[in-house]
């Protein structure tokens, strides 16, 4: 029980470390795994049949892809593409909705799997300070979607 906690705390600690030194394209990769870390705790808690866990993880992917994800789209700068994006989230929490109330372990694989797709892509356009200059203005022009540049 002990170490349990001690395991807890240190995971705790590790990620808000994380959080602090990460740039802004970081968040959004950290909001990525994490909303992907809460899909799998839901999935465990389904088949666990441990309904208030399940509950809670899902809330919790639900406020990272609405609160964090959604909410950092820029829609001026980012146009089509943030529009896009902006409605897949939606879609996304939708699903979550109905998985939570009927406890589906696929509509949750369908949320995981689209957001593995997004996440591999954003992190495929990860600045990088010893690019030539001209990729480096093409990934800041990606990164407007998200304000970000």
């Amino acid at each position: 029980m002990y170490t349990s906690s001690a395991i807890k705390a240190y995971n705790t600690v590790s990620v808000e470390s994380e959080i602090i030194g990460a740039d802004p394209h970081k968040l959004i990769s950290l909001l990525y795994r994490g909303a992907l870390l809460e899909i799998a705790n839901a999935k465990n808690g389904i088949s666990r049949k441990e309904i208030q866990s399940k509950g809670a993880s899902i809330t919790k992917t639900i406020a990272i892809i609405g609160e964090g994800l959604n909410a950092s789209l820029d829609k001026k700068v980012g146009g089509e593409l943030a529009q896009n994006l902006s409605s897949l989230y939606d879609y996304m929490i939708s699903r979550l909705i109905a998985a939570n109330l009927n406890n589906d372990i696929a509509a949750l694989d369908e949320v995981a799997l689209l957001l593995t797709d997004l996440k591999g892509a954003w992190d495929t356009i990860r600045p990088n300070q010893m690019q030539p200059e001209a990729p480096r203005v093409q990934n800041n022009n990606a990164q407007k979607v998200y304000g970000r540049a």
